[in-house]
C-alpha cells in the first residue's frame, strides 16, 4: 500500500495530515504558547528585567534585541517545541520502515527531474536540516543528480524548524495558506528539476534499492535519535540565535549620519524591495536578512510578525514562499561550496535570489488579482 501509486498518495496524504496536527497544531500551538507566554514572558523575563538595572546590560540581555528577552525566547520558547515535535513525528516514520517505500513511490516525480528515488533520502533529511542533507546528496551516483539534489535542496526543502513555523502559522489561519505555499514551491521544485535535468549534461543512474520490512517504532529508538537531535540543534543552533540578536542589538546601537539606525539603514535599503515589489511591511528585510544567517531565526522573526498582526493573509504566503525560496542559510551555503565548489555555489546564489522575489512577486499580484484572501 505504501509503495503502490494509486494507494501510497493516499497514505502520504494521511501521513501529512497527523504532522499537520502534531507538528502544526501541538507543537507550534500549544507547546510554543506555554513556552512563550507562560514560561519566557510571564516570568522569566520580567523577573529578569526587575532584576537588572536599565543601562547597556540591560538592554544587552532584556531589551528589545536582548539576548535572552529575544534570542532564547526564539530559540528555546518558539522554536525548540516545533523541532522536537517535528524530531519525535520523523523519528517514528523513520523506525517504521516508512521512508523507504517513499523513495519508490516517489521514483516516477524524481524521474521527471533527472533524478530517481534515491533522491527522497537528502530531500527528507532536508527537512532536518539542509546542511546536512546536501552532504548525504553523496549517495547519489551521478555528477548531475548531485547537482540537481543540491539545487534543489537550496532552492526550496525548508529545514525542520522553517517546516514547523509554515505548519504553526497554517494551522493559526487557515489549512488555504499551507497549501498554497507547499504547492507554488513544489510547482517550482518541479519545474527547475525538469529544466536542470535537459540543461545539465550526464546520464541518470539506475534505481536500485534495498526494503526493510514495516514494523512497529520502538519508543525508545525515537526518543534516543529526538533527544541526540535536540542536543544538536541546541549545540549548533543556539550559538547562531544568539549571534543573530547580537547583530541586531548593535545594528540598532549603531547611529549614522544623519541619526538613523544601522538597522533602520538596512530596512530603507531593501524597502523598494520588500515593501514594493512585494508589498510586505518594512521589518519583513530584517527577516529576510537574518534568514540567510540561520533560516530557523528568519522563520522565528516570521512567526512573531504573523502573531502580531503585521501580515494580511496575502502577506503571509508571499511571504512564507520567499523565505522558503530564498538563499540557502550561511552553513548550507558553504556545504555547497564544499560539495560542489565555489562557482557552481555563486551561482546558484545568483540564480535563487531573483527567482525568489520573483515568485513572490508574481503570487502576491495573482492572489490580489484573484481576491483570494484565504
Amino acid at each position: 500500500w505504501a509503495r503502490d501509486w494509486y494507494t501510497g498518495v493516499p497514505v502520504l496524504m494521511v501521513v501529512l495530515l497527523l504532522m499537520y496536527e502534531f507538528v502544526g497544531v501541538i507543537g507550534a500551538g500549544t507547546l510554543v504558547d506555554f513556552m512563550e507566554n507562560t514560561v519566557f514572558n510571564a516570568y522569566l523575563t520580567p523577573f529578569l528585567q526587575s532584576l537588572i538595572p536599565h543601562g547597556f546590560i540591560y538592554d544587552l540581555l532584556v531589551g528589545e534585541y536582548g539576548a535572552i528577552s529575544v534570542g532564547l525566547t526564539y530559540a528555546l520558547a518558539i522554536i525548540l517545541p516545533i523541532v522536537t515535535a517535528f524530531f519525535i513525528a520523523f523519528g517514528l516514520l523513520e523506525d517504521s520502515g516508512y521512508l523507504p517505500r517513499l523513495a519508490i513511490l516517489s521514483d516516477r516525480i524524481f524521474r521527471f527531474m533527472g533524478l530517481n528515488g534515491k533522491a527522497v533520502l537528502p530531500m527528507v533529511l532536508g527537512l532536518g536540516c539542509d546542511t546536512m542533507a546536501t552532504m548525504t546528496t553523496r549517495i547519489l551516483s551521478t555528477r548531475k543528480e548531485r547537482l540537481i539534489a543540491t539545487l534543489l535542496l537550496a532552492l526550496g526543502v525548508p529545514c525542520s524548524a522553517q517546516l514547523g513555523v509554515v505548519l504553526g502559522i497554517s494551522a493559526s489561519l487557515s489549512i488555504g495558506v499551507g497549501l498554497t505555499v507547499f504547492g507554488v514551491v513544489l510547482s517550482q521544485m518541479l519545474l527547475i528539476g525538469f529544466l536542470s535535468s535537459r540543461l545539465i549534461k550526464g546520464e541518470r543512474s539506475d534505481f536500485i534499492f534495498e526494503i526493510p520490512p514495516m514494523r512497529t517504532p520502538v519508543l525508545r529508538n525515537v526518543w534516543t535519535k529526538t533527544r541526540y537531535r535536540m542536543k544538536w540543534y541546541l549545540r549548533e543552533a543556539l550559538p547562531l540565535f544568539l549571534l543573530g540578536t547580537l547583530i541586531l542589538f548593535v545594528l540598532d546601537r549603531v547611529r549614522l549620519p544623519g541619526g538613523a539606525s544601522g538597522l533602520g539603514a538596512i530596512e530603507r535599503v531593501f524597502a523598494p524591495v520588500v515593501t514594493g515589489f512585494l508589498q510586505l511591511p518594512a521589518a519583513s528585510a530584517r527577516v529576510f536578512l537574518l534568514g540567510f544567517l540561520r533560516r530557523d531565526y528568519g522563520a522565528a522573526g516570521l512567526f512573531d510578525l504573523v502573531r502580531n498582526g503585521s501580515l494580511d493573509a496575502v502577506q503571509v504566503v508571499v511571504a512564507l514562499i520567499v523565505l522558503t525560496l530564498f538563499i540557502p542559510c550561511v552553513a548550507n551555503f558553504f556545504m555547497i561550496v564544499r560539495e560542489q565548489g565555489s562557482k557552481r555555489a555563486f551561482v546558484m546564489l545568483a540564480f535563487i535570489t531573483p527567482f525568489a522575489l520573483g515568485v513572490g512577486a508574481a503570487v502576491n499580484w495573482l492572489l490580489r488579482a484573484l481576491g483570494v484572501h484565504f
